[in-house]
């Protein structure tokens, strides 16, 4: 998967969820961008579904920013392999 496409990806679905074309790759979704918690389950259930992945809970902490969404579907694409 090429990470140039998958972070476009991922940005048009957090852009379509959070109604905000334009924020920095690095922003913090929740403090910065008004992501609320069930906001942030949704992206994730998005990025699952649209990947045909699995991210474990416990990992979803780490969903802070753009970068760490892309970082963190790369990873469970690499393990679904």
């Amino acid at each position: 998967m090429d990470e140039i496409q998958l972070k476009k990806e991922i940005k048009e679905i957090i852009s379509n969820l959070i109604e905000l074309d334009d924020f920095e790759d690095d922003e913090r979704l929740v403090q910065e961008l008004g992501v609320d918690s069930m906001m942030a389950l949704e992206i994730v259930a998005c990025i699952e579904r649209k990947y045909k992945i699995r991210i474990p809970e416990e990992r979803l902490v780490e969903v802070q920013t753009l970068n760490d969404s892309v970082r963190l579907t790369l990873d469970a694409i690499t393990e679904a392999k």
